[in-house]
């Protein structure tokens, strides 16, 4: 499936990670030649991983090629248009949300004011849904054709109608397991945020045009698929 990673400073340190232990088992003697790939921690890295340290963030295809996303922090650089969210939660939490906030107002609250559902720091992505299409759409139309693959339609234009009906209502779970795997990047509206109360870094998704001019095969793999 599609794979997402962030590239640290080289230079971070933390005592939960024992870095540097590990990074003499990658020495092979040769220069610029790596022994091996080591995994340092698979279990509780985000908590422990300082905002300031993340570099790059990269987008991965099933076929192996990668777009990179440069870290934003200019909060004024966030988008903070209104209206239904869906959100798709990816670490350490995997819901899949619809939400009335806007991804700042979405990320405080799961980190802070949320302590049944939320975590410490939370890295999400939206998916790009016109709720006020799916309300539009009759029961017959929404089962041939729902919004997003692996959810039931009639359950998610049910918490698109409640979220409509009660703009105070914050959040609404479509699903407990994430569907990121089975959604295509394309699908992928504003990017992808990592927050922690009232610290967030934006990582910017590129207009297609960019891509296409930049990141030709990439753009090739994820918008273009069977064209190949």
């Amino acid at each position: 499936g599609k794979v997402v990673f962030a590239e640290l400073d080289s230079n971070f340190r933390h005592p939960y990670f024992p870095i540097d232990r590990y990074l003499e088992l990658t020495t092979s003697g040769k220069p610029d030649v790596p022994k091996k790939t080591k995994f340092i921690k698979s279990y509780r890295v985000l908590e422990h991983v300082d905002f300031s340290a993340i570099r790059s963030l990269y987008l991965t295809t099933v076929d192996g090629l990668t777009l990179p996303l440069q870290p934003v922090t200019d909060k004024s650089a966030v988008p903070t248009n209104g209206g239904i969210h869906v959100y798709q939660e990816l670490c350490p939490l995997h819901p899949l949300i619809a939400s009335n906030l806007n991804p700042a107002e979405f990320g405080h609250y799961m980190t802070v004011e949320s302590e049944a559902k939320g975590a410490p720091k939370l890295f999400f992505t939206e998916f790009d849904v016109a709720a006020d299409e799916v309300l539009r759409m009759t029961e017959e139309e929404i089962a041939l054709q729902g919004p997003l693959p692996n959810v039931n339609p009639a359950h998610f234009k049910a918490c698109i109608q409640e979220l409509a009906e009660k703009p105070d209502k914050r959040t609404k779970t479509i699903r407990l397991s994430s569907i990121f795997d089975d959604v295509s990047y394309e699908k992928v509206k504003s990017g992808f945020w990592l927050v922690e109360g009232e610290t967030m870094v934006y990582f910017p998704m590129p207009a297609e045009s960019e891509i296409e001019e930049k990141y030709y095969d990439w753009w090739r793999s994820v918008y273009q698929p069977y064209s190949k």
